[in-house]
């Protein structure tokens, strides 16, 4: 009964901020590696960030320096805060609990678009 919910998706203008939030039910959510992933329409769905339980992160290298990515175990939630955002950006965003063989749970998505 894993249950992920993302919120916080909208339209921006480039340069603009948004933070994404997952709400995380029927698990441990604080012993487990958590992720972000997107997929623009016709690309592939790609690794935007990752936390770790202990709280290590990871970035792809299109999104350094710009998105980050925590957690707040008590409160059971995933974040990930979205800054100077680019129209190449412009993607359904998902929250994720990835493990050694992949991904075993995704929410639905939120839709992020990034445009003037």
């Amino acid at each position: 009964q894993v249950h992920l919910v993302e919120s916080g998706g909208g339209l921006v203008q480039p340069g603009g901020s948004l933070r994404l939030s997952c709400e995380a039910r029927g698990f441990i959510f604080g012993r487990n590696t958590m992720g972000w992933y997107r997929q623009a329409s016709g690309k592939q769905r790609e690794l935007v960030a990752s936390i770790t339980s202990g709280g290590a992160t990871n970035y792809a290298d299109s999104v350094k320096g710009r998105f980050t990515i925590s957690r707040d175990n008590v409160r059971r939630r995933l974040f990930l805060q979205m800054n100077s955002l680019k129209p190449e950006d412009t993607a359904v965003y998902y929250c994720a609990r990835p493990n050694v063989s992949g991904v075993d749970y995704w929410g639905r998505g939120t839709q992020v678009t990034v445009s003037s």
